[in-house]
């Protein structure tokens, strides 16, 4: 324990007298946040959706078939709203749209029009105004096709009843701030440690801290831990400037988020000692760091893309991606709240990405000044 404590203490004022982990740390987050938070358009097809069926008349039945067959739309049917109600909670499905028993009825004669409920997932709102709107386009169409009887006055008759849930007010800030402060933090945790190494080869005290009784998880301990806390600070930055700059919901719980981000902040440290290992140049471990961290949290997370609209073989990388997990935790504490099936499986999948990280890193640093 006194080794360890010398280690931490000796990375922890390398990293008071280096500015450059402090800027990374704290400046970086700052200007990534408003340039993600002002600055993101998104876009989406085939969206997953729900489709309740109170009843079966032909009417009910030919529109039904509209939606299934429609090219914007993935659909599930089924017969009750509540079915789907915790598949929309846990992000299996953007929507519910709900055709009630009474529908056929108001379509035929009521002047005040046949009610449609559609309910989407306002934690993405970009989505949710899709959805709409390509439910509008469907109904539109299918009024088009029901006969010379009912005419033009059929489409006065269906009224759309939209709910948003978890974002109510569909502002894009709410979705997109908490996915880019994970991108953020998967830069900052792979470039604060991708460096670390790679310096003390640069400087030449790797081959004095070979030369110490030190064992290679204490190297690995001392180099993490100050970095560790630096990464929970930069993420208690971050979320301030979420909560009171952006005014972004926040409907979990604050131990909750330090949960997360500190299973997450494991994998993207133990990342960047993976590349220091190997890289013995601080330029060119900060470049793999940017290449093996940034973008793939950046295209890959479902931060910007739809994970389902990938090809399989991307999908199928995606799922060695920690940042994935981060930001499906992060949109569901901010927006959601403490859905714990969600919160747990991405929990499980960083630990295991962590755990192998810091195994390549163990097998990789041995103490050999030839290694």
């Amino acid at each position: 324990m006194k080794r360890l404590a010398a280690l931490i203490r000796k990375e922890s004022l390398q990293i008071l007298r280096d500015p450059s982990s402090i800027l990374i740390a704290f400046v970086l987050p700052l200007i990534l946040l408003f340039i993600f938070g002002y600055g993101v358009n998104l876009d989406s097809n085939r969206i997953r959706v729900a489709l309740v069926l109170e009843s079966n008349t032909p009417d009910i039945l030919s529109l039904a078939t509209a939606f299934t067959n429609s090219r914007f739309f993935d659909t599930r049917v089924g017969q009750e709203r509540r079915t789907f109600s915790h598949d929309l909670g846990k992000g299996a499905i953007r929507g519910i749209i709900v055709i009630p028993s009474d529908f056929s009825a108001k379509n035929a004669g009521s002047a005040e029009g046949a009610p449609l409920q559609v309910i989407t997932d306002g934690s993405e709102p970009n989505i949710a105004a899709f959805l709409l709107n390509y439910a509008k386009g469907v109904i539109q169409v299918w009024l088009k096709h029901q006969g010379e009887d009912r005419g033009r006055a059929a489409e006065e008759r269906i009224a759309l009843e939209s709910r948003f849930w978890y974002n109510e007010e569909l502002k894009s800030r709410n979705f997109l701030i908490p996915g880019s402060i994970a991108v953020t933090m998967s830069l900052i945790g792979t470039l604060l440690t991708a460096l670390v190494i790679a310096r003390e080869w640069e400087r030449g005290t790797m081959e004095a801290l070979m030369a110490t009784p030190v064992s290679i998880m204490e190297i690995l301990l001392g180099k993490l831990i100050p970095y560790f806390l630096l990464g929970l600070g930069s993420m208690s930055v971050c979320w301030l400037v979420a909560a009171l700059w952006f005014n972004v919901p926040f409907r979990g719980s604050f131990p909750a988020l330090l949960i997360a981000t500190a299973v997450f902040l494991l994998s993207a440290l133990g990342q960047g000692l993976l590349i220091s290992s190997y890289a013995r140049n601080q330029f060119l471990a900060s470049q793999i760091a940017l290449m093996s961290g940034f973008l793939p949290a950046m295209m890959l997370s479902g931060f910007v893309f739809e994970i389902a609209s990938m090809p399989a073989p991307v999908r199928g990388v995606s799922c060695v991606v920690a940042a994935r997990y981060f930001v499906e935790s992060l949109q569901t504490l901010f927006l959601a709240g403490n859905i714990w099936p969600v919160l747990l499986s991405a929990l499980a999948a960083m630990l295991l990405i962590s755990a192998a990280l810091f195994a390549l890193t163990a097998k990789k640093i041995v103490k050999r000044l030839d290694a």
